[in-house]
């Protein structure tokens, strides 16, 4: 099963209350939470992992060092190996996070997306037309443009991808997706409490140390412009640290920031909805004990 919902909405939470009811382990579908020593600044809270003295298992928490270009390709074949892994223990697998584009990739990702990005080939390709992509991509392997559509340019981009990589090693074996049965509970905050709730988070976590942790990143993992691609608090308290603006300032530019990406969440759950994802949606604010019976009675519906 899947738990989404936008940051601040309690998702993590509900998904630990919901493996512990139904015998689940938690995957994480979280870009940033992969990281070790970035606790405060993901929002990890890995205290809500423990309910009554039981630990909830999880995965694809803490597997790489800050530093690391961890890619959509190594989270889908980490995924299938986490979810097979679960499965054949009998185990129900409960995919909980914030990153549409993670989520989707996990339930409907392709057999070649084991597949790196070719930096050198996508820099190449900024100069094309869209013409002259389609007409590349018109040339490759019938097999790649069937499993890759040529709607987009960043798909035809990447068929590209495919195609040079598997004529440079013609050994590789793509992998097999399973099929994967699952439901979709989607947490629904509106917009008023979300905007209260991540305000009062933000203060939480400057309190709790946000500043100090970003400066240890600083001092032992990431570069200033390390920070800018990691985004959101790390980009924000970053300036701060460089002297770029004042601690009210940097305040006041992450939180409007933090809203808009809440915001922007939203909108790709909107749109997996109009793409024929069926999303269940429960209300935030609703007591726990009523809301994991209510997505148990959906589960067995």
């Amino acid at each position: 099963m899947v738990i989404l919902g936008p940051t601040a909405s309690g998702k993590t939470q509900l998904a630990c209350h919901l493996a512990l009811e139904l015998g689940g382990e938690i995957i994480s579908a979280d870009s940033r939470q992969l990281y070790r020593h970035m606790d405060i600044g993901t929002g990890k809270d890995l205290d809500e992992y423990e309910i009554d003295g039981v630990q909830i298992p999880y995965h694809l928490i803490d597997i790489h060092d800050p530093g690391y270009r961890y890619n959509i390709a190594e989270f889908q074949l980490d995924f299938l190996n986490c979810y097979e892994d679960i499965r054949k223990r009998g185990k129900l697998p409960v995919l909980c996070g914030g990153s549409g584009l993670y989520i989707q990739t996990a339930l409907s990702g392709n057999s070649f997306m084991g597949i790196p990005e070719d930096k050198e080939l996508r820099q190449q390709a900024e100069s094309w037309s869209r013409e002259e992509l389609e007409e590349k991509y018109g040339l490759i392997d019938e097999e790649i443009r069937t499993v890759i559509p040529g709607d987009t340019s960043r798909r035809l981009v990447r068929a590209l991808e495919i195609d040079q990589y598997l004529k440079a090693n013609p050994n590789f074996e793509s992998r097999t997706i399973p099929e994967i049965n699952y439901k979709i509970v989607g947490v629904e905050v509106d917009r008023e409490t979300r905007r209260n709730r991540i305000t009062t988070r933000l203060k939480t976590r400057l309190d709790e140390g946000l500043i100090e942790e970003v400066k240890y990143l600083l001092d032992n993992f990431l570069t200033p412009d390390d920070l800018e691609y990691y985004g959101l608090e790390y980009k924000w308290v970053g300036q701060y640290l460089n002297g770029e603006m004042d601690k009210e300032q940097m305040f006041e530019k992450l939180n409007v920031s933090i809203h808009q990406f809440a915001k922007r969440q939203m909108t790709w759950f909107r749109r997996m909805e109009k793409q024929g994802y069926d999303i269940h949606w429960v209300g935030a604010e609703m007591e726990m004990e009523r809301k994991v019976g209510s997505i148990v009675d959906y589960l067995n519906y």
